[in-house]
């Protein structure tokens, strides 16, 4: 797995974006939502608090997050 290429930003500087839920959300706003900026980029939010700032990762650091969620390797985090 490639080490985390992350930063922070306010929705401020990331208006326009168009974000996008999980299908498999249960609309309690209990949510992780996504936005492709371009250039490679992705931003993810708490739907919850959307006026926090946003986490942007590489795309490919995001897609293999993802992978290691799915395929439960990320091992205990307690």
């Amino acid at each position: 797995m490639r080490h985390a290429n992350t930063s922070s930003s306010t929705s401020t500087s990331l208006h326009g974006a168009q974000w996008r839920r999980s299908s498999r959300s249960t609309g309690m706003n209990n949510c992780v939502e996504a936005a492709q900026l371009g250039c490679g980029r992705l931003a993810v939010r708490d739907s919850k608090n959307v006026t926090f700032p946003a986490l942007l990762f590489a795309a490919g650091t995001w897609t293999d997050f993802l992978a290691a969620v799915r395929d439960e390797a990320l091992g205990n985090l307690d």
